[in-house]
């Protein structure tokens, strides 16, 4: 049986080699923009690691756990989101309950009820310990500095919640992301 050679705009040789001359690229060349509802390019990351103490509440409003766990991030278009990650390992004594959120500025970013993003149960007399990951999309609507951070409360005064337990890494990261509306 013999080879089997085709022709396509006499640009195809035998072995399916395209010769320079049947490339045309004019067409990508001349893109210059997206097109309308094209976005979520990653524009910005800003990232903060510590590797703190152990550090506790007993308040029953919202504190800032550790005020080095934070970022600043400027958008460049109000258009933009904020992807705001956290991760850290926490504890809570007893058969308690301990709240995370994250804040935009004064902002809770968590459930409506006020019971924040993650909640951490401890049972009878063993404390609970847990890592949380806190996420978000956040359309901040700003071209202003923004501060995120995460902020950390108990169920009762009798409560104790630690955060950063066993003095690990703790991580919190915001991206900007391109709007696409």
């Amino acid at each position: 049986m013999g080879a089997i050679t085709r022709t396509l705009a006499n640009n195809i040789t035998t072995g399916g080699v395209i010769l320079p001359s049947g490339i045309n690229n004019t067409s990508i060349s001349n893109v210059t923009a997206l097109p309308a509802g094209v976005g979520g390019k990653v524009l910005q990351v800003v990232s903060t690691q510590v590797e703190t103490s152990v550090v506790t509440t007993s308040s029953t409003t919202y504190v800032e756990a550790d005020t080095n766990f934070r970022v600043t991030i400027t958008p460049s278009s109000a258009s933009n989101k904020i992807l705001v990650m956290a991760s850290f390992p926490i504890e809570i004594n007893n058969s308690n309950e301990s709240y995370y959120t994250l804040f935009r500025d004064a902002t809770d970013l968590g459930d409506a009820d006020g019971n924040g993003m993650f909640r951490n149960y401890g049972h009878d007399s063993h404390p609970n310990v847990n890592g949380a990951t806190l996420r978000i999309l956040d359309t901040p609507n700003t071209t202003s500095a923004i501060i995120y951070s995460m902020k950390m409360k108990v169920g009762n005064a009798a409560a104790t919640a630690y955060y950063n337990v066993g003095n690990v890494s703790s991580c919190i990261s915001a991206m900007e992301i391109q709007g696409w509306f």
